[in-house]
């Protein structure tokens, strides 16, 4: 698979590839929830056009508040992709409603798969190869396909901390977009640690995977808000990073960047330009507002 087939922000917004490699940066993407995009009057004072705006699906959100949101944010001008979350979907009936609507009601093509956070189905799927297998994105037209990507293991997916059916399923993965015409890639889980992420891209690599890696990272936020949301997330080695941080008076109440992690990661990239990384995607632990002001400050895009 054509690895720039993934460039979907770029052919968005118009802009042309720029001379030389790009930027991790260049194509930035975010996340946000119905609740914490209801606080923004107005994404289009805050976002690059053509933005790729992941819309979490956490459980128990209405489908309405969902469909509601993806319609608001692809009317102001941005790529949206909502998460398909596996274990919080009855049945294949289900799927389809949820993907009619996002397509006769916000002109949705895009949506990341993936197994979701509840230990065990509440249906019929457990993971995201369940809810390719039913055909249904293929026949509703979806062209971006992104699965859930984790550099530092799946403990639900392998409890026995191999990465024997996590790798099986990413091949599973690759053989899919061999096959169709989608345009597909892996957006991963935020981490503090770059060697995790480039160990993890090198290994699959190996393994004849070539999707794209959309490389999830932190926004600007305090440290205890970071050490919360990585307890509860599952970050894995890379917690180490911030309990390390939280023992150094000096850093321990300044708020924290990604600057350094993404600093390395391009470094990387710039020595191994075959690399799987592609771009970067924003979770914004410490607000919208502040990861925004962070990326447009670092960002060929303003």
């Amino acid at each position: 698979m054509d690895v720039s087939k993934e460039r979907p922000n770029q052919q968005l917004s118009g802009q042309p590839p720029k001379a030389g490699m790009p930027s991790l940066l260049d194509n930035w993407s975010i996340e946000v929830m119905p609740r914490t995009a209801a606080k923004i009057g107005d994404f289009r004072q805050m976002l690059p056009a053509g933005t790729r705006v992941y819309l979490a699906h956490i459980d128990g959100t209405p489908i309405e508040d969902m469909v509601a949101t993806a319609r608001r944010l692809h009317l102001e001008g941005f790529a949206v992709m909502p998460h398909i979350p596996a274990r919080s979907i009855a049945d294949a009936g289900m799927l389809k409603d949820w993907l009619d609507r996002y397509r006769s009601e916000a002109d949705i093509r895009q949506a990341l798969l993936l197994a979701g956070g509840n230990s065990s189905p509440r249906g019929s799927f457990g993971s995201s190869l369940e809810l390719v297998e039913t055909g249904l994105f293929d026949r509703m037209g979806f062209t971006n396909l992104h699965f859930a990507g984790h550099p530092e293991g799946n403990r639900d997916i392998d409890g026995d901390l191999s990465t024997r059916h996590v790798d099986a399923a990413l091949l599973t993965k690759q053989a899919y977009a061999e096959r169709t015409d989608a345009r597909v890639a892996l957006t991963t889980q935020f981490g503090f640690d770059t060697k995790p992420i480039i160990d993890w891209t090198q290994r699959i690599a190996a393994l004849g995977v070539d999707l794209p890696v959309h490389v999830g990272i932190a926004g600007p936020a305090r440290l205890q808000t970071l050490l919360k949301y990585a307890l509860s997330c599952g970050v894995g080695p890379s917690l180490q990073i911030l309990q390390k941080r939280a023992l150094d008076v000096r850093r321990l109440l300044l708020p924290y960047e990604p600057t350094e992690v993404v600093d390395e990661l391009e470094a990387y990239r710039r020595s191994h330009p075959q690399s799987l990384l592609a771009q970067i995607h924003i979770f914004p632990l410490g607000g919208i507002e502040a990861a925004v002001t962070w990326c447009r400050k670092r960002s060929q895009r303003g």
